[in-house]
């Protein structure tokens, strides 16, 4: 049995499968996050609390 049928095998196991759509499902829900808040959310946030420009505040506390 060649590397590329043990390789075929392995991936269509549930679990390799799985794990990969689940990867690019969370990294694709990430980049919907981060547009949403930073293009919906804050600049109304920023008009309500006095005009404050979030996109120029240094974020210094990131983890």
């Amino acid at each position: 049995m060649g590397m590329i049928q043990e390789f075929k095998e392995f991936a269509i196991k549930g679990n390799v499968v799985d794990l990969t759509v689940g990867v690019i499902i969370g990294g694709a829900f990430g980049k919907i996050v981060s547009s949403l808040v930073s293009d919906v959310i804050m600049p109304p946030l920023g008009l309500a609390l006095g005009g404050v420009n979030f996109a120029s505040v240094s974020m210094a506390f990131t983890v």
